[in-house]
């Protein structure tokens, strides 16, 4: 049975303690996110080190320690890619908007997570806009809004949602008190932009070589 990512990567933090090496669990889940959701998938040997970097290493891992970090992150990705074929929430349960920082610290975490991921990843996202730019033949919806308009808008929301107090700096007072009044609501519009973040890699993916399917059929290796 394919166990849910959420699940699968909670289990490896709560059991091995080579997940020390990495970050927080959230932002580990919105980085594999922003994996899943580029225009072209990279390698696992470049990917992972990404988010060994982004954790506090605090001892050696045994060859068979990591090799079991990259069997579970592996795993991570796949069922990521699954629930984006199957269209179900992007956002995992935990990463909910609140009035309180505490609270909502998982949302930023995996928002964090997902802006890291994208901003390794912008090299391929600017090779895959750069190609469609040169075939309009093969547009796939792309001309209806220019790809920039629509990637500006995603990161902007998620960038504001991401750090709420970064978001109010250098705003005049009624700037800030608005925008923070409009969190909620920003918070609201979450799901379907993730949706057209998803959506706008997809049409971006046709113009570079695709390996996305090679990960969505990775064998089951569970067990």
């Amino acid at each position: 049975m394919v166990v849910a990512a959420s699940d699968t990567l909670t289990i490896f933090y709560q059991t091995y303690p080579e997940a020390q090496v990495l970050p927080p669990q959230m932002h580990t889940r919105g980085l594999i996110f922003a994996i899943a959701a580029a225009p072209e998938i990279p390698m696992p040997e470049t990917w992972m080190p990404w988010l060994v970097s982004a954790g506090s290493p605090s001892q050696t891992l045994t060859d068979e320690q990591v090799d079991n970090l990259a069997h579970h992150l592996m795993l991570g990705l796949r069922d990521t890619l699954q629930q984006m074929n199957d269209n179900r929430a992007a956002l995992p349960a935990p990463a909910k908007w609140s009035e309180k920082p505490e609270e909502r610290q998982p949302l930023q975490q995996w928002l964090q997570g997902l802006l890291t991921g994208h901003q390794q990843l912008e090299t391929i996202w600017q090779q895959a806009w750069a190609k469609a730019q040169a075939s309009p033949d093969k547009d796939g919806g792309l001309l209806n809004e220019a790809p920039e308009k629509r990637l500006s808008r995603c990161l902007k929301l998620f960038t504001t949602l991401a750090n709420p107090e970064a978001a109010t700096k250098g705003l005049e007072a009624a700037q800030a008190a608005r925008l923070k009044q409009n969190l909620p609501q920003l918070a609201g519009q979450l799901p379907a932009i993730l949706q057209d973040y998803i959506k706008l890699a997809g049409e971006l993916a046709p113009f570079l070589p695709q390996q996305f399917e090679n990960f969505q059929q990775t064998p089951d290796d569970a067990s």
